[in-house]
This record gives structure tokens, sequence and C-alpha cells, in this order.
């Protein structure tokens, strides 16, 4: 009965239920939370004046309405929480798989030893292909600290980009 029923809730939702297959458990209620947030007028849809004002509660307060309006477009319709999860499946869907990543990274690390020097890492991410800006790369280092001794735990880099989040603060 329980999955019949889950279904006909997905699809009271107005989404498929395959989306909820994509993440587990975790991710999804992270998700929920997240919605929760942008959620401001907790009216269970995410509108321009949600996203106006969490940008607000982030600090950032002069957001274009272009800006803005382009974030809703990316939807079908109105978002609800099944949309929003559904977007975010579709970003992810394209991402390579952690041992794809982790293997790139490898080519840069001969040695092995699961780390890049900063210095390197750095110059190859402004000077090739799509290049990080000086703010992209201060973001970076942000979230990804290099030791003391100037090297950055790939690997680490490589989980966050495929979970969503730091294996240390799990």
């Amino acid at each position: 009965m329980a999955p019949k029923k889950a279904k006909r809730r997905a699809a009271a939702e107005g989404g498929s239920s395959n989306v909820f297959s994509m993440f587990d458990q975790t991710q999804i209620q992270e998700f929920k939370e997240a919605f929760t947030v942008i959620d401001q007028n907790r009216d269970g849809i995410i509108d321009k004046e949600d996203l106006r004002d969490t940008f607000a509660a982030m600090g950032r307060l002069n957001v274009k309405n272009e800006e803005l309006d382009a974030m809703i477009k990316e939807a079908s319709g109105p978002i609800n929480f099944t949309v929003f999860l559904t977007m975010f499946g579709e970003k992810l869907k394209g991402a390579d798989p952690e041992d794809v990543i982790i293997g790139a990274f490898k080519i840069l690390d001969p040695e092995g030893k699961g780390t890049v020097k900063k210095q390197f890492l750095e110059e190859l991410l402004t000077t090739q292909c799509d290049r990080f800006t000086p703010e992209e790369i201060k973001n970076m280092w942000h979230a990804f600290p290099p030791d003391v001794a100037g090297n950055v735990d790939y690997k680490n880099i490589c989980y966050v980009i495929t979970h969503g989040e730091d294996k240390e603060g799990e």
C-alpha cells in the first residue's frame, strides 16, 4: 500500500516520483530545509519576493529584477518543493561521478599524495579553459583552505562537488 500512497503524493505535488529516488533521505531533508529557508513567506511556493528576501538576509540588498526573473524562469511553473527538488536533480544530472573527478585531479598528483599545491591549482584555474575570476578563487580558498604547507585536499573538493557537503562536517 505504501508505494501507491507515495506515487499519489508525488503526483499531487506536481512532479514525477522519480525525482525523490535521485536523492537519499538525508539529502531530501537538506533540500527541504533549504527550501524552507528560501520560502520566506512560508506559502509553500518560492517566488521572486522570496528570492529577494533571501538575498537580503544574506547581505545582498540590490539584486536586479532581471536576475530574479531569470531564476524564476528556470522553473516550468510555480516552484513548490517537488519542482525545487527536480531543478536540483536536473542541475546535478550532468555532474561527473566522484571517481571521474578524482581521476582528473590525480593527473595533477603524480606522486599520489591526495593533494595538489595551491599555487599550481590556482594558476591552472585562472589561466586555462573556463577561467576563474579572482572572486571565484577567493571563494574556493575560503571553502577549501589549503594546509600550512600550501597543499589542497582534492579528494575533499571532489566529495563536495558530488555530495554537496564537506566530509569533515558530517
